[in-house]
């Protein structure tokens, strides 16, 4: 069966190369290309490559080289057409079924390419004759070098209503195949057609491969609408198509980043100052289809939009359309322009500086849904946080990516309580300790020794002995108790360096991964490295005896890891304080008098919480050995 050209370049540009080869190979991201252990035959080294921006796989091994078709056909044993029905289903598509219509449609798109270039060289001719004078200095006043104004092939229509009909005429095209190209209107009262585009400087738009297939326009002076693109043709989709995409493929070969700009000037000015992956929609705010494309470019472009009120506004759009899209590894950057700039704007004034710190600074997709849905709002209620909570769920709700929505809520619960919890001299027994660095928390490790001058970070907490390897199994047996003071965890001091690394793993893996259940955590756990530690701590005899692991009670768990780390903490304060009162010469500074109000304040608030039910773990072990646990 054959198929139309047109077809399976649309098959080609939906689906990437390296979303189809992952479903059947693990891809390592290696620079703009992907790499792993070729399918179709044996290695122990990577020779197997992935490029999407050419849009095919090839195995220096043994020499298998294709586009997604063709690995789609060798993988599954399938004959062409099957490969095809089975691509189209994905993207899609619906397959053309092979018909002298069909045959007949595709000629004609062929032609329609023919008649659209044309056009394009016809308007080119016209800026650098005297027609075109006006749009040409329009171009240079803009800071448009000649050279930059013949790449991005810009011209100008003249004013009047039909040199480009007579023009194309005079080449051989006939009136209805204008019409179809939408390069010319036809009134509905029967009037003579005339041509779409009038007064305006040009801006051909290209497809991927750089064939143009539409225009943009820009009326010289007072008129509307300013811009003025081309209507949706058998060639052009405008949901489907990005300004410049030709060209950013090609310049992002040599790295750099894909940016999102919002018109066709700020594409030509980015391009022209050394930026050569921007891209812009085409009148219209990203698309899903205009999304895919860019995320073709880079897996997290940026997406840098006027300083203006508009501007901010059309960035929170296309934050919000990108939010039910998002994949692993697939989101947008936002770069902040300031207030009154534009990419085109702020390059002309000589800002490249200022628009290259712009970029590199840009904001991550997460930080423009939480500032833009916080913007306006007062939350110094429980009524206002609970709604403000609310609409960030609703937003949440959209990311149809289960693990990346997993995330996306556990970060937004994260950063509310965060927001507002308590300070500490209103903690309970689940509160947190403020203070500590969250990367000292990701890190996992005990905190750096403090210095004199340094006296006021948080206090050391000491190992309990036995009790800690009873802390670390619960942590691994009930991995919901990480939610209530992990921080506190991270700061116990852990002088076995196993345990310490196993401390430090349990720790990253709830940061990255919140939701783990135990087996989960102790698959991760063991695929570490730490299945024998891990088996240890949780068949001990003392832990396994525990009232709460008998029952497999989750509740009871938190609430004894709770009570013990604070009477742990209780400890810490003590030992401190303890140190502190050896210096009693006269060389006692007043940094280190502040340090034992500080550690007497701690103590005192740590003795003030009542521990009710079973005692914390720390008590039970200490008694079980005869020992006092205070």
């Amino acid at each position: 069966m054959a198929f139309p050209p047109s077809f399976l370049d649309e098959i080609r540009n939906r689906l990437t190369c390296s979303s189809v080869v992952g479903r059947k190979v693990r891809l390592v991201k290696k620079g703009r290309e992907f790499s792993g252990l070729c399918p179709f035959h044996n290695e122990k080294s990577p020779s197997f490559f992935v490029n999407d921006d050419k849009g095919f796989f090839h195995c220096f091994g043994c020499g298998a080289h294709g586009d997604v078709i063709g690995f789609t056909m060798r993988i599954d044993n399938l004959a062409f057409p099957e490969a095809v029905e089975r691509l189209a289903e994905e993207a899609g598509l619906e397959v053309p079924r092979s018909s002298p219509q069909e045959a007949a449609r595709e000629e004609r798109r062929k032609t329609l390419g023919d008649v659209v270039e044309a056009a394009a060289k016809w308007f080119e001719q016209q800026l650098w004759s005297g027609a075109g004078r006006a749009g040409l200095d329009y171009f240079r006043s803009r800071g448009l070098s000649d050279q930059t104004i013949r790449d991005f092939r810009l011209g100008y229509a003249p004013e009047g209503r039909d040199g480009l009909r007579q023009a194309l005429r005079k080449q051989g095209f006939e009136e209805p195949l204008m019409l179809e190209a939408a390069l010319l209107v036809k009134p509905d009262d029967g009037r003579e057609s005339f041509d779409f585009f009038r007064g305006r400087v040009m801006f051909p738009i290209s497809d991927r491969r750089g064939r143009v297939i539409a225009f943009g326009g820009r009326i010289l002076g007072d008129g509307q609408p300013k811009y003025l693109n081309s209507r949706d043709t058998p060639l052009f989709d405008k949901g489907r198509n990005l300004y410049a995409l030709d060209k950013a493929r090609l310049g992002l070969k040599d790295g750099g980043d894909a940016i999102v700009a919002e018109g066709y000037m700020d594409v030509i000015a980015l391009h022209a100052g050394g930026f050569r992956g921007a891209v812009a929609p085409l009148g219209t705010a990203l698309t899903e289809g205009q999304l895919e494309l860019v995320w073709r470019l880079a897996p997290e472009p940026i997406v840098c939009l006027d300083g203006d009120a508009a501007g901010q506004r059309a960035a929170r759009r296309a934050a919000e359309r990108a939010l039910p899209l998002l994949k692993p590894g697939k989101s947008l950057r936002f770069a902040t322009l300031p207030p009154g700039e534009d990419p085109d704007s702020l390059l002309r004034g000589g800002g490249r500086d200022r628009l290259a710190e712009s970029l590199a600074t840009a904001q991550p997709l997460v930080e423009v849904i939480w500032n833009a849905t916080l913007e306006g709002r007062a939350i110094d209620t429980p009524e206002r946080r609970a709604a403000f909570q609310a609409d960030l769920d609703r937003l949440v709700a959209t990311i149809a990516d289960p693990s990346v929505q997993a995330l996306y809520r556990d970060e937004f619960r994260d950063r509310l309580w965060r927001a507002f919890r308590r300070p500490l001299s209103g903690t309970g027994p689940g509160a947190r300790f403020q203070g500590r660095d969250r990367q000292d928390r990701r890190r996992g490790g005990p905190p750096a020794s403090t210095q004199p001058t340094q006296m006021s970070g948080p206090l050391p907490i000491p190992s309990p002995g036995r009790s800690l390897h009873i802390i670390l199994a619960t942590a691994i047996a009930f991995p919901a108790v990480l939610e209530a003071d992990a921080e506190l965890f991270a700061r116990i001091e852990v002088p076995e360096p196993d345990l310490a690394r196993l401390r430090r793993a349990i720790l990253e893996a709830h940061d990255t991964q919140p939701s783990l259940d135990r087996e989960q955590l102790r698959l991760h756990l063991n695929a570490a490295g730490f299945e024998g530690i891990v088996a240890r701590l949780l068949g001990s005899s003392i832990f396994k005896g525990l009232a709460f692991v008998r029952r497999d009670d989750v509740q009871a768990a938190n609430l004894n890891w709770q009570k013990t780390l604070l009477e742990l903490h209780k400890r810490g304060a003590q030992e401190e304080l303890r140190r502190a009162g050896e210096v009693t010469d006269a060389d006692l500074t007043d940094l280190w008098s502040r340090k034992v109000e500080e550690m007497q304040r701690e103590l005192s608030r740590t003795q003030a919480l009542e521990l009710e039910d079973e005692p914390p773990i720390v008590q039970s072990v200490a008694s079980r050995d005869g020992r006092n646990a205070s």
